[in-house]
């Protein structure tokens, strides 16, 4: 009891001295709602923390200044807003928050995602983008992506001649995860083999710690008291991914003469550690904290995607009957869609990119801090405020979206709309120098799969559900997806 009451001393200290020394009392602070001491605004966040800021932004501004206890944050809702972040600024925003949970799991945040700034961030992404991630890297697996996709078919052909409900949401994640460990380690893997709780729990819990609440990340100095017992788990997830991790490293060293047709990701990056050609800090804790990145990511944010995807095709019938339409003009009832077909598939194109508007999966981005005090747009920015990109917001904004809560892949008929970071109106992958890397991948494995399983079968909900009556909660993290899984009944409708 002593040292909770020690703690709270120190952090109120702290407070009065930052509120009592602060050099920007003077300065033009975005505008923001009021605070309360210590805490500053976080009883204004519930668990859809991206909603309750659309709301405070439609109230205070696409530009807002909070305070998360220590921490300045900045909270931008509008395209232009986003343009000043991540394009005109782009530098001073560039780099990371600490985060407790990198630190923990992501090996003192040697990551790509949550890494600050600098030349080691650049030199690892310069190696990513170019030896793992490149249209040709990826390309080299598509034999691998059409075998998959033919079991998944197979299985809920299988389904369809029973006449059994499926289980939509666990069918995809389980696709995704296989192709994702195929491409990175060269082979599957069974729920167990990571740990008793399952592959895809441990995933998801790693994702919901990442994302959770924790007050080491907003008072510095407080971590080492674990007052939410967070550290324990953080440990723990740690352990078993670092475990799994070394097993597989050590499996490819020991296997490394062995010839194969496709290196894998392990192959890669081991082969550029041993060379000594990275000209950078590049050990196995580096290898293993990039493969545990794009474990993750490739995982959950192609699977939640395609979730989201389908969930409104099912609630919106006449979309999925058009983008049918153009499927069985471009591909043929006669054999399923080929990779070769994506780019000729335009509907297809609109129906991604009004899932991605309304269903971000990566709401708020990952946290930009700003490296030095900045203006943007007549505001003062102070060095160090987490900034946050709403872009669930700028995808609801009526001034940029006629009819935003609405689902029309038809407003992209004529538009020159990017989505690849390019345009502010719709950046789900970010923009900048903290773009996703993986963009091409994620949005070839989310247009290839919602292609295949509309083109192949027919869907109906089960127990006489109405379209309308689908449940569309979120459960936000790191990666947003459905709060309930989507069960639907598949009918097959292809001619072989």
């Amino acid at each position: 009891m002593a040292w909770m009451l020690a703690a709270v001393s120190v952090i109120v200290l702290v407070y009065l001295l930052q509120e009592l020394l602060s050099p920007t009392k003077k300065k033009r602070l975005p505008p923001g709602p009021r605070g309360l001491p210590i805490l500053g605004h976080f009883h204004l966040l519930g668990k859809n923390p991206h909603q309750d800021l659309y709301h405070l932004a439609r109230k205070h501004g696409p530009i807002m200044s909070l305070r998360l206890g220590f921490v300045p944050a900045v909270v931008v809702s509008s395209p232009a807003g986003a343009e000043l972040v991540l394009k005109t600024h782009d530098l001073v925003f560039a780099s990371r928050p600490p985060h407790e949970a990198a630190k923990y799991i992501g090996y003192e945040q040697r990551d790509l995602v949550f890494l600050p700034y600098g030349p080691y961030w650049r030199n690892m992404r310069k190696l990513c983008t170019l030896e793992l991630l490149s249209n040709l890297r990826i390309d080299q697996f598509r034999a691998m992506r059409k075998a998959e996709l033919s079991l998944l078919v197979s299985s809920l052909k299988q389904a369809s001649e029973l006449g059994e409900i499926v289980d939509l949401s666990a069918r995809v994640s389980g696709l995704s995860g296989d192709m994702i460990c195929l491409m990175i380690f060269g082979r599957k893997y069974a729920d167990r083999d990571l740990d008793e709780k399952g592959f895809k729990a441990v995933i998801s819990e790693t994702v919901a710690i990442a994302a959770k609440f924790n007050l080491a990340d907003y008072f510095p100095g407080i971590g080492v008291l674990d007052l939410q017992g967070m550290n324990r788990n953080m440990k723990r997830l740690s352990k078993i991914f670092d475990g799994f991790l070394e097993k597989i490293i050590d499996d490819h060293v020991q296997n490394k003469q062995e010839k194969k047709e496709t290196e894998d990701f392990v192959d890669i990056m081991m082969a550029i550690m041993e060379s000594g050609e990275a000209e950078f800090e590049f050990d196995r804790r580096n290898v293993k904290a990039v493969l545990l990145d794009l474990l993750i990511a490739g995982m959950d944010t192609s699977a939640a995607a395609t979730e989201w995807a389908f969930s409104e095709l099912i609630r919106h019938p006449q979309v999925m009957k058009k983008l049918q339409n153009e499927l069985e003009t471009v591909v043929g009832l006669e054999q399923m869609v080929e990779e070769s077909h994506l780019d000729r598939l335009e509907y297809l194109d609109f129906v991604v990119k009004e899932t991605l508007r309304l269903h971000p999966v990566a709401p708020l981005l990952v946290p930009h801090e700003s490296m030095q005090d900045c203006v943007i747009d007549g505001f003062h920015i102070p060095k160090g405020s987490r900034t946050m990109v709403n872009i669930w917001a700028i995808g609801r904004d009526p001034n940029v979206w006629p009819d935003p809560e609405a689902f029309k892949p038809e407003r992209f008929i004529g538009s020159n709309i990017d989505i690849r970071g390019r345009d502010f109106r719709l950046i789900p992958f970010g923009s900048g120098r903290r773009g996703c890397p993986g963009l091409q991948l994620g949005l070839t494995m989310v247009r290839l799969l919602v292609a295949q399983l509309v083109h192949c079968f027919d869907w109906e909900l089960p127990n006489c559900m109405l379209p309308s009556d689908l449940d569309m909660s979120e459960h936000f993290g790191l990666v947003t997806s459905r709060a309930k899984h989507l069960m639907a009944i598949p009918r097959y409708r292809l001619h072989k």
